[in-house]
């Protein structure tokens, strides 16, 4: 039996911005507003590192296809 291994992309049918946050909660199975919540107190709490961290990630994670 070959297990499948899973990939994060950027998700495509929950996204607010660019479907960073819905990726992460789709990788993790997780309700994607806890991890929408989790950004927010980031960027609360680091200023403007948790903005660059986003638009990284948003740049790095690739669309599927």
């Amino acid at each position: 039996m070959v297990k499948q291994i899973k990939r994060l992309f950027l998700s495509e049918k929950d996204k607010k911005i660019g479907g960073v946050c819905g990726g992460i909660a789709e990788y993790l199975d997780m309700d994607s507003t806890v991890i929408r919540v989790i950004a927010i107190l980031l960027l609360i709490f680091t200023n403007v590192m948790a903005v660059i961290a986003y638009f990284l990630a948003w740049i790095v994670i690739p669309n599927k296809k």
